[in-house]
């Protein structure tokens, strides 16, 4: 397949040439072109979205990795005014599934195909294999599905039903992923309090080899501690871009409880308030998985 590739930056480019790797050409675009060799990536770069349009085949594909919010609905407008009957539109960033909902809608009067892709799988997860939870019209997605089979790791992509529902999924997936991230923090936390010196990249090592807590973020905790031993680089702020903030409010709007995930929520807002060591954990793993900033002491 050849396709578009709207937003270069940490996931876009590994997107990018995960999809060269797969066998698919890629025309990508920038606000901010990186400086590439084309030779070496295989990513044809343009400067405006026209020339991206002009260089896609018909039907085009056009998957758009730029931030959720005023970026995306900017490249959407874009998209509605650029698109011709049966091209589709693919939105891999963590918008909001509501948004979504309302873009399809709107695309599908102009007879258009949206699709709302949850990303999973940090920088890494792009560039070799990553996690992709797929909302919009069955029986497109049956012609695009060649796609994601071939940049997913194993098992690794779901059709998840109508517009809005891969958002949904992804939205639910990220509240997992902030408690899940906040026990991890809390349980080193107290580790800095024992009455024992312990290392920790030993004790992330050993809790990732064989016992009930093993995971990718146990491996990137570890991954943390091997830099910076107690974290003094860096400040225990951990930002908040928007996801389990959602999950809370579906969680209100639906009578579900979700006592941990509100709770680590607000462990977010708390950590822009003076350090904590929990708070260190959890931007250092969310630094490590998706290149996300943190701040420096």
């Amino acid at each position: 397949m050849k396709i578009g590739i709207i937003g270069l930056g940490k996931m876009g480019f590994n997107l990018a040439e995960n999809c060269v790797s797969a066998g698919h050409q890629v025309v990508g675009f920038d606000l901010q072109l990186p400086e590439l060799d084309e030779h070496q990536t295989g990513i044809t770069l343009v400067d405006r979205l026209t020339k991206m349009i002009e260089q896609l085949p018909q039907p085009r594909i056009i998957w758009s990795m730029v931030p959720s919010g005023a970026p995306t609905e900017a490249i959407f407008q874009e998209m509605m005014a650029l698109l011709d009957p049966e091209d589709i539109f693919i939105d891999g960033g963590n918008s909001n599934y509501k948004e979504s909902v309302i873009r399809g809608k709107l695309m599908a009067e102009k007879q258009l195909y949206f699709f709302d892709v949850g990303t999973s799988g940090g920088m890494k997860g792009a560039r070799e294999g990553g996690c992709f939870m797929i909302g919009g019209n069955e029986t497109i997605f049956k012609k695009i599905e060649p796609l994601f089979s071939g940049i997913a790791v194993k098992d690794g992509y779901l059709y998840t039903g109508s517009v809005g529902s891969g958002h949904y999924l992804k939205m639910v997936h990220n509240g997992i992923e902030y408690g899940m991230m906040q026990a991890i923090g809390e349980g080193f936390d107290l580790l800095e309090h024992a009455p024992y010196s312990f290392d920790y990249e030993k004790v992330a090592k050993v809790w990732n080899n064989g016992s009930v807590i093993r995971s990718w973020l146990m491996e990137l905790t570890q991954s943390a501690f091997e830099k910076d031993q107690h974290l003094e680089e860096i400040q225990g702020i951990m930002y908040s871009s928007g996801e389990g903030k959602w999950t809370v409010e579906e969680s209100l709007e639906q009578q579900v409880a979700t006592p941990i995930i509100t709770m680590s929520l607000m462990m977010r807002y708390r950590s822009l308030y003076p350090d904590t060591f929990s708070g260190k954990v959890v931007a250092a793993l969310r630094n490590e998985f998706g290149g996300h900033d943190v701040k420096k002491n």
